[in-house]
């Protein structure tokens, strides 16, 4: 045994002695035994130089502070991108020998180490910048407050609370809401932020480092991730357990394999985990894969399986969306996943519905799909469906009708309608589109607002909006209206009267004309409304455009012939003052490869949204496109390409990465 393992069994020893003497009133060896220990433990830390923070040594106490600094990381605390198929995480291992490793249930934290001591820690936050938590790191359980190393030394690892600990604390301790803490992952996050370290001394926290981002570089294998964790653990580290994966090329047996007997590991430790990690071994080679905005590339995060969950569906209700079409929503009696209450799901339409045979009353299992959205995955008592359409809209009471589609893989989807144009709960829905970012982007108008608004008659077309003023006194009186409220509201208004072609056609509502389309047609018109009215009375073909089909082309001829919808187009115009197509640009397009060209961009991109691409390529002078055909010129291709990049090689269509395409348009 080394002088620290000697150290770290000493601090276990003397707190074990201490708790039966001063918690349990049971002595278990004498003043002099325990001193003696004291005294050794004493000598050996002043040798080393290494102190745990749990040590009987270090009773100075703790200081609290006022509040939470903030933390600037140079090298960012990025995560890594998720999977939950074997095979991805095998094909991963196949390219470099890799490390294969827990992923704690936690919070991730990054530790700072100057001439041997402890002078920072602080949280992940949003990558960039994180709290500074370095007063609760002495009342942690196991983290060295000094070590035996001289050099600037900075880790990233987890704090986490062990399950068991976490099930004795969850009995007695209560959130700021005063409900129970529902997981040991935001116990520790409340404990660690603290401002107080006595109440996380009174947790038992832990922390294990899974990453070295400075130090430990002296050695021949500085370059190995492994070695560094082992040189960790020589100086005094509970580093997070991992397996080495080396050969060239794993079966997905051998990777199976070594995720049970992680998750084994897991277990006998009472760990709390909510996947496993696969990170190459090499850091060069891991700074060779490069990063996204969101997650370094080199590695994957194995999540395991939602889990499901059983309770029982009690109703279903339908509601009228803005285009009459009454979307099914599920609620069940409420059951817990990941610490959150769920009690609702979206049944999506009429054929999901008769394919799981759902009815009130029957057994369903319920899971969070990538631990976000609630879903309805199994009904267990199957046979007893019954037709539970509503024959009247829930709103107006309307007569309802079935609509059948064809999806594109060639699925026949029904889905319910109320046809009726004057359905409260339809046009409340039109008029939250219409006050959003996408459109006049009118901010203070909530859904609960407009209701208010259209009930007290304040509003009857989109036009009204722009004479609210006439309500001020009557806005005022209303509940939760004072003078601020309203000036906000007016001013937003008012600024929403300013704005320009493609927000004014996403706002109009036709169907299947969303942003990209609206880019599009501004930038074929030249920002002109005129221009793209007389084409869509006319008879102009919009199939001409790039990704404008049959139906695109129809839904936007027939809005037009609509007397009422013309009438909307001419006088909410008048109320309106719109940009140029210059200004909303906000620069001339110069002269670029990409002009006149039809470009597709697929798979995850790190520094372009989907919209924000297609944008891109309009200021360019180009015409996004959302799929490969002969008409494609380039082809932009990000993280996880699918059937796009196979078509454009197969077709000889030049294929670029995001880095190729911003270094030929700089």
């Amino acid at each position: 045994m080394n002088q620290i393992q000697k150290i770290t069994s000493l601090v276990q020893e003397l707190n074990e002695h201490r708790n039966a003497y001063y918690n349990l009133n049971s002595p278990t060896i004498t003043d002099k035994e325990y001193d003696q220990l004291f005294d050794e433990l004493q000598q050996l830390e002043t040798e080393t130089g290494f102190i745990l923070s749990n040590s009987p040594t270090q009773t100075v106490g703790y200081y609290p502070v006022s509040s939470l600094s903030k933390v600037q990381h140079p090298i960012p605390l990025l995560s890594l991108d998720k999977t939950k198929q074997v095979t991805e995480i095998t094909a991963l291992l196949a390219r470099n020998p890799a490390l294969l490793m827990l992923k704690l249930d936690g919070l991730t934290t990054k530790l700072v180490y100057e001439d041997g001591h402890l002078i920072q820690a602080s949280t992940r936050g949003n990558g960039e910048i994180g709290e500074e938590i370095t007063h609760t790191l002495p009342a942690y359980q196991n983290v060295p407050l000094s070590i035996p190393y001289r050099k600037r030394l900075v880790i990233t690892g987890e704090s986490y609370i062990h399950i068991n600990d976490f099930e004795r604390l969850k009995e007695t301790l209560t959130d700021s809401n005063g409900k129970k803490f529902r997981n040991a992952r935001n116990l520790v996050s409340g404990t660690v932020r603290s401002l107080n370290p006595e109440i996380c001394a009174k947790r038992c926290v832990y922390f294990s480092p899974f990453n070295v981002l400075e130090g430990l570089d002296e050695s021949p294998y500085s370059d190995s991730r492994q070695m560094r964790l082992s040189l960790l653990k020589e100086l005094g580290f509970d580093t997070c357990p991992y397996i080495s994966i080396e050969g060239s090329s794993p079966t997905e047996e051998l990777v199976a394999t070594s995720i049970d007997m992680l998750v084994t590991e897991a277990s006998r430790r009472h760990v709390p985990i909510d996947g496993i990690v696969a990170v190459f071994d090499s850091f060069s080679y891991s700074k060779s894969c490069g990063k996204t905005g969101h997650h370094y590339k080199d590695g994957l995060a194995y999540k395991f399986e939602d889990e499901q969950y059983e309770t029982i569906l009690r109703e279903i209700e339908w509601t009228p969306t803005r285009f009459g079409e009454i979307a099914p929503v599920g609620v069940f009696d409420t059951v817990e996943i990941d610490g959150c209450e769920v009690s609702r799901a979206s049944l999506h339409n009429l054929s999901f519905i008769k394919n799981l045979e759902l009815v009130p009353g029957c057994r369903v299992l319920i899971s969070k799909r990538n631990m976000i959205i609630p879903h309805i995955e199994e009904n267990l008592d199957r046979g007893r469906y019954q037709d539970i359409v509503p024959p009247h809209c829930p709103c107006c009471q309307s007569a309802t009708r079935i609509k059948r589609r064809k999806t594109s893989d060639g699925r026949i989807v029904e889905t319910v309608h109320c046809d009726n144009p004057l359905c409260d709960s339809q046009i409340l829905r039109k008029f939250e589109h219409f006050v959003g970012k996408k459109a006049m982007d009118i901010e203070g108008l909530s859904l609960a607002t407009l209701e208010r608004f259209l009930e007290l008659g304040y509003l009857n077309s989109f036009q009204d909006l722009y004479h609210l003023d006439q309500y001020r006194e009557d806005i005022l009186a209303l509940d939760g209206f004072g003078e601020k409220s309203y000036e906000r509201l007016w001013s937003a208004i008012t600024r929403s009267r300013e704005t320009d072609f493609v927000h004014f056609l996403v706002a109009m509502d036709i169907p299947m004309v969303g942003r990209t389309k609206s880019r599009i047609l501004n930038n074929v018109f030249s920002g002109n409304l005129n221009d793209f009215e007389a084409a869509a009375v006319g008879s102009y073909d919009f199939t001409a455009l790039e990704d404008f089909g049959e139906t695109l082309n129809h839904n936007i001829h027939t809005w037009f012939s609509n007397e009422e919808n013309l009438c909307l187009w001419k006088e909410l115009q008048k109320e309106l003052t719109f940009k140029s197509k210059e200004e909303h640009i906000m620069r001339e397009v110069k002269e670029n490869p990409f002009m006149g060209c039809t470009v597709v961009a697929t798979g995850k991109l790190t520094h372009f949204t989907r919209d924000g691409i297609n944008t891109k390529i309009l200021e360019l002078g180009g015409k996004p496109g959302s799929s490969v055909t002969k008409k494609t010129d380039y082809l932009i291709c990000g993280e996880k390409a699918g059937s796009k990049l196979k078509k454009a090689q197969e077709l000889n269509i030049p294929v670029l990465t995001e880095e190729q395409f911003l270094e030929m348009i700089a």
